[in-house]
């Protein structure tokens, strides 16, 4: 009915005020009625229909209004709500580049308390031994003093013989002064100043620096899809075209090739993988043997752990390697020096599992104690930040967690070996899903994920063995690899910075590497 023809609205002519307005002179662009159209200024001008072009002017302006109203008004404020939400994710990631920022220096100072602590013990067992060799020398003059009273006793007592050929016997002669023993004055050592500035130890701690990348201009969609534009804010638009851009990149082959296969050495087989920096590997077995190996499969170093088959070690964003201690229930750090150190703790609590972020470096170590479990979050400087023990209902999420990784999007990825599952909570801990398997047995052990947000796991149930591959929202996407493709009893698994997939197996040190993403 609002879009029916309007009418013409009733207006009288300036020169025939008893006549209407209803027709429109071109040329001179005036409205006029019948009887002007004879007047001398308007002949042979081009005359339209009053009505028609007020029509046309309504028409025009109804569609600017729908216009302004459906998209140019819900466009404008839905990105002036993107810039708000803007404004909230600058001040968050300030507030973690701060904590960052702390955390580093934290680090630091730790570090040169280390250090310090070092040198000072060095002190010490310097003065221990040049106190040592004085006290050696203090003995000497002690003995050779007790020497000298002695011989001067002796002389006295020659001295007052009343005997005369006593002084002239062989004993007598053979009575001399000994030397003094020589000794050597110590060399004091000498405290070098280091030399640094402020520049010095800037360089040590990370900076703040806006990435090298061009900016995008906020996306605006077309006009024409106006429909659409309503239902998306111009956040969204924007993931979403983050999203698509990945996946014209990257997806899902529909076949998985064997790319090559290595040996890690030192182990009998591979139940947990960590990958450092420049390739160099860390593999583990259920015997607690804990091995390094380079590209080409030389061992670099071998440790003795308490740990079984679980994911026990990760590699931090430094590229030292973290390991649990389940015996002594504390995890221990390797240093790139290969010294080891007492890292964090855990009290009570059995740490089984353990993952490095590499989002923002906090440590997750899914822990025991008796038959209770949780999921820990540990910052860069050790300090206890989040306990997952039960979700928002109350209930336990956790059974017997032992292997665990971090999604992209920041959700904990846990295999629970009791529980027969994948669990999955958020950042904060809220419970989000449970993946139990695509078959009728299904017992979790290694987990990894790629850039893509996909959640891939072991499922090591005897005689259904299989790689299973789902989407960051629990969705089964595929059986990546199965016993018909040569897969028995997989159990270590990551994913390396070439998108290639790694997957060891119970009972055998070969590992092999599978391309999956195309």
């Amino acid at each position: 009915y609002k879009q029916r023809k309007p009418q013409l609205p009733e207006e009288k002519c300036n020169l025939h005020p008893k006549r209407n307005v209803e027709i429109l002179c071109k040329e001179c662009n005036v409205p006029l009625c019948a009887k002007c159209i004879f007047m001398k200024e308007h002949t042979g001008h081009q005359l339209d229909d009053l009505e028609e072009k007020y029509a046309e002017k309504v028409a025009f302006c109804r569609s600017e209004i729908s216009k302004i109203q459906e998209y140019y008004l819900s466009t404008s404020q839905g990105l002036k709500k993107e810039i708000k939400e803007d404004v909230m994710a600058i001040k968050n990631t300030m507030d973690d580049i701060r904590s960052s920022i702390r955390a580093e220096a934290e680090s630091l100072k730790e570090l040169v308390n280390r250090v310090t602590s070092d040198k000072l013990e060095q002190a010490n067992i310097m003065e221990e031994s040049l106190l040592k060799t004085l006290k050696s020398q203090e003995k000497t003059y002690e003995d050779y003093t007790e020497y000298l009273e002695k011989l001067l006793k002796e002389f006295h007592s020659y001295k007052s013989i009343d005997n005369i050929r006593v002084l002239f016997s062989d004993d007598f002669k053979n009575l001399k002064i000994q030397s003094i023993p020589e000794t050597a004055q110590p060399v004091l050592p000498v405290f070098t100043a280091g030399h640094f500035d402020k520049d010095e130890v800037s360089k040590l701690l990370g900076s703040v620096n806006f990435p090298n990348t061009k900016l995008n201009n906020r996306r605006i969609k077309p006009m024409e899809n106006a429909s659409t534009q309503l239902k998306l804010t111009g956040k969204q638009m924007r993931r979403d075209a983050e999203k698509s851009d990945v996946k014209q990149t990257l997806s899902l082959s529909s076949s998985v090739t064997k790319v090559r296969e290595y040996t890690v050495p030192g182990v009998e087989d591979v139940n947990h993988i960590s990958l450092g920096k420049s390739g160099r590997l860390w593999g583990s077995d259920d015997k607690g043997n804990l091995v390094q190996t380079d590209l080409q499969g030389d061992q670099l170093q071998k440790i003795q752990t308490s740990g079984r088959d679980e994911g026990y070690h990760t590699v931090t964003q430094d590229g030292d390697l973290i390991y649990t201690d389940r015996k002594n229930k504390v995890i221990n750090r390797i240093k790139q020096d290969n010294t080891i150190i007492e890292f964090i703790k855990t009290g009570d609590w059995e740490p089984l599992c353990i993952h490095s972020s590499q989002i923002n470096g906090d440590i997750l170590v899914g822990m025991e104690k008796g038959v209770k479990a949780k999921v820990t979050r540990y910052n860069k400087t050790r300090k206890e930040i989040q306990n997952i023990p039960s979700d928002n209902k109350g209930q336990e999420i956790y059974s017997y967690p032992h292997y665990i990784t971090e999604n992209i999007n920041g959700d904990i990825c846990t295999s629970d070996y009791n529980k027969e599952a994948v669990v999955v909570v958020n950042k904060s801990g809220q419970h989000r899903f449970s993946y139990t398997g695509h078959g009728s047995e299904f017992y979790p052990f290694g987990i990894c994920n790629d850039l893509l947000g996909h959640i891939i796991v072991c499922n090591g149930y005897l005689g259904n063995c299989s790689l299973d591959i789902i989407d960051q929202d629990g969705r089964f996407l595929s059986l990546l690899l199965t016993q018909q493709q040569g897969i028995n009893n997989p159990r270590g698994l990551c994913v390396d910075d070439e998108n290639n997939l790694h997957v060891g197996q119970y009972n055998t040190n070969t590992m092999t590497v599978y391309k999956y993403l195309q």
